[in-house]
């Protein structure tokens, strides 16, 4: 072939490489690429719904390494074995878009999503600037300026993330630049003892960056939370004295619209109240809960949340942008984003572009290299309507409405309280624990229900259902209601379902 080449006119060869021509088969591509979106139409695509499919099938590490093949070698491999990796790959993952993976705060599949995730990694763009992503720039600026509307202040500023836990890292060190902007060039030699406020329901992502950012995680101070998971603003409040009596210097307090095990939301307004009185950054991660803004029924569930000065979005969570879509939201629209995050980079960002600059909006991000995740979220929202995304919150809370009554029903399952969200906690005490009385020993036994359980529905491929203990409580099931494609019907399954795996324990 290469003798072939040289014998071309004007062949080149530099370095024993020959330059001219290129050296990718674009049709044997093109045949690969129309082959392998058959096989995602037809497994993946057209099965979304089926109930029938499984939810996984389950594989140990050892048998799965062996049945794929795993191993990269010195020459590739023909398209048809690549073509049924593909098909593998897809037989041994997780379907989270079963209507009965309840497993995440994720799941189910949105069409209008996927084609925009489909066009986008055939695009291959990367947010930074104008001249390299103009659509993409537009589209985020549009949804970022509708997802303030909802939280309900007059202006803002925003940018997607890699989600919800680098959104929480951005308004962490957004905060501390405002209480100090001298950091960024300083460094944190010669600031005071920084502390942040969070309850003790917050997400993890909260530690990791105070960690990462250098503040520590023992200046995280962890606020009381009642018997619902609710952050207590007496609390706070005794915490924020605490710290000033210490020497410490509050510069932030972290509220949790939708917390990751029992749902909960913060008193948004009353920690808003403490948070001016001492004159303290208030974001509000919302990466679960913030759905609830596009339903005029469950926007309650937010009330006060134009107080905070950022907050955390993830519409790849109930409303189904796809992983991921994550929005970080600031109340700030002086370019506090860009002030605390530019590094000017002059190969980027030239100013003397022929163009309005104000649209190479990079600079305010923590990454180079962004995906437009954004266009996710634009264009199911364009499809759907707001009207459309409302009816999927209102939907999913009306289906846990329905889950939770049908606990109360049945004989075995106990709820660990009235959700507000789409968390329903609840036990199952097979028949041999039902006459045995409240104790340690009955806790000790409860405890290694769930696991078994949950073993035996991942093994069968029937349902994924997470379970956890928290906080004194010992293993109990976590489900979460998201998908549009779930229905009443899967409801009563998983029910039924956890009373068969069960019913020999």
């Amino acid at each position: 072939c290469k003798q072939e080449m040289l014998q071309k006119k004007n062949a080149v060869l530099v370095d024993g490489v020959i330059l001219n021509g290129p050296i990718m088969d674009s049709k044997a591509g093109e045949k690969f690429v129309e082959e392998a979106c058959k096989i995602i139409m037809e497994e993946v695509v057209q099965k979304a719904d089926d109930v029938t499919e499984k939810v996984c099938e389950w594989q140990a590490p050892e048998t799965l390494k062996q049945i794929l093949d795993l191993e990269m070698r010195d020459t590739g491999e023909c398209h048809q074995k690549i073509l049924q990796l593909c098909r593998d790959v897809i037989k041994y993952s997780v379907k989270t878009n079963h209507p009965r993976f309840f497993n995440q705060l994720y799941a189910g599949i949105d069409y209008y999503s996927l084609v925009a995730r489909f066009i986008t990694e055939a695009l291959n763009p990367s947010v930074y600037t104008y001249e390299v992503s103009p659509v993409f720039l537009l589209v985020e600026e549009a949804v970022i300026k509708k997802m303030i509307e909802f939280i309900g202040w007059e202006e803002g500023d925003g940018i997607f993330n890699p989600g919800g836990s680098v959104s929480n890292m951005y308004a962490m060190n957004l905060a501390r630049y405002k209480f100090c902007p001298e950091i960024k060039e300083k460094g944190l030699s010669g600031l005071p003892r920084l502390v942040l406020f969070a309850s003790e329901e917050c997400h993890y992502s909260m530690k990791k960056a105070a960690s990462f950012l250098g503040i520590g995680t023992e200046n995280v101070y962890f606020i009381k939370t009642d018997e619902r998971g609710k952050m207590i603003p007496e609390e706070l409040e005794k915490q924020v004295q605490r710290a000033r009596k210490e020497g410490s210097a509050p510069f932030l307090v972290c509220a949790t619209a939708g917390t990751t095990v029992l749902g909960a939301f913060d008193p948004l307004d009353k920690i808003a109240d403490i948070c001016e009185k001492h004159g303290l950054w208030l974001h509000v991660d919302a990466s679960w809960g913030g759905s609830a803004l596009i339903s005029r029924k469950h926007r309650r569930l937010l009330h006060g949340i134009h107080r905070a000065d950022s907050v955390a979005w993830n519409p790849h969570k109930m409303l189904l942008a796809g992983i991921q879509c994550c929005a970080l939201l600031v109340k700030d629209n002086s370019g506090l984003l860009k002030k605390c995050y530019s590094a000017e980079a002059a190969y980027l960002f030239q100013q003397d572009k022929f163009y309005d600059i104000s649209y190479d909006t990079g600079d305010k991000s923590i990454q180079c290299s962004r995906r437009p995740d954004a266009f996710k979220f634009w264009l199911m929202w364009k499809a759907l309507g707001t009207t459309g995304l409302e009816d999927r919150v209102n939907r999913a809370l009306a289906l846990a409405r329905y889950l939770v009554e049908e606990i109360k029903k049945r004989e075995g399952f106990q709820l660990l309280l009235e959700p507000e969200y789409a968390n329903i906690c609840f036990w199952y005490i097979p028949p041999s624990l039902r006459k045995m009385e409240d104790g340690p020993e009955f806790w000790q036994k409860l405890h290694q229900v769930a696991p078994i359980i949950k073993e035996r529905m991942m093994k069968k491929g029937s349902m994924m259902l997470g379970y956890q203990p928290h906080r004194g409580k010992v293993n109990f099931f976590r489900q979460v209601v998201i998908s549009p494609q779930v229905s009443r019907e899967d409801m009563d399954f998983l029910l039924d379902e956890i009373e068969l795996l069960a019913k020999d324990l």
